[in-house]
């Protein structure tokens, strides 16, 4: 299902960057922007996971460097009937995780140095569980080629406001486009951004909630590290794109008050995450029978 789902954004990817392609340039503009697409779809495929860990500064941690970290992950991932994906620390006090990468046997875990420093191991470990988790349900690829995707349509934007400066001109008339066009793409544009994050579905973040607790054999760490997480992100603001905020286990840019990025709210809300996990307690799901 994911894999459906992925295709289906990247051929909506195609259409889009074809469709505003034409209105800048006619026909020669639309077979540029369908190269374009082509080659953005090849690369968030391929390399989307690469971009991502880069745009933060993720950096290798080694097993001599966090030894404990470690053996969590490589436990988790035994338990979740995966390959040990590969961990990295990324910089900044704000205290966050996200997953990445196409597949199991291409998967990444990323921790900022914030969380290590204000989780204990317990919390630690659910939050180890829910990246894990994300990685067994296969909903890295669409999470990570989401924000590739996302950051196009922004590009998108841009194209149209530096044709409606210097006035485009479709090659096959030579009329220059319609100005109110320009703003309409302009103003739709970081919208549609935002919808595509949300077509991959809140659902997604419960379902990892739950599978991560079972995984960690109780909710009780990651139920902690949500509500630590949750009021860690409205005091520590990150420097994240609004195109990856859903990639985080939560949104990174609560702690940008009240700017346009605060619009982005891809996550479900902490209290409900937590009610859920809450009732897991006790129940023969979670006991694992």
């Amino acid at each position: 299902m994911n894999t459906l789902k992925v295709g289906v954004l990247l051929v909506a990817l195609t259409a889009l960057f074809i469709f505003v392609g034409d209105i800048i340039g006619g026909r020669s503009g639309a077979m540029i922007a369908f190269a374009l697409a082509l080659l953005m779809n090849f690369v968030s495929y391929w390399f989307s996971d690469k971009i991502v860990l880069g745009m933060y500064g993720a950096r290798p941690l080694s097993p001599g460097d966090a030894p404990e970290l470690h053996r969590m992950v490589e436990r988790l991932s035994e338990r979740a009937g995966i390959p040990t994906p590969r961990l990295y620390v990324v910089p900044g006090d704000q205290p966050n995780a996200f997953a990445t990468g196409r597949s199991p046997t291409h998967a990444a875990v990323a921790v900022t140095a914030g969380l290590l420093n204000l989780l204990n191991a317990d919390e630690v470990e659910g939050v180890l569980a829910h990246e894990i988790a994300h990685i067994k349900h296969r909903d890295t690829l669409t999470m990570t080629v989401v924000a590739t995707i996302a950051g196009a349509v922004m590009l998108l934007a841009d194209m149209a406001r530096w044709a409606m400066i210097f006035g485009g001109a479709r090659s096959d008339d030579r009329e220059g486009g319609n100005p109110l066009v320009f703003l309409f793409i302009m103003i739709v544009a970081p919208i549609a951004a935002m919808l595509i994050q949300l077509a991959i579905s809140r659902a997604r973040e419960y379902e990892a909630d739950a599978t991560g607790a079972k995984l960690a054999g109780n909710p009780d760490g990651l139920i902690n590290a949500l509500r630590k997480l949750e009021q860690a992100s409205r005091m520590i603001p990150m420097q994240a794109s609004p195109s990856t905020a859903h990639l985080f286990i939560v949104n990174p840019l609560r702690g940008m008050g009240g700017t346009l990025m605060s619009l982005f709210m891809t996550h479900p809300p902490i209290e409900e995450r937590v009610r859920r996990l809450q009732r897991m307690r006790g129940s023969e799901w979670y006991l694992g029978s």
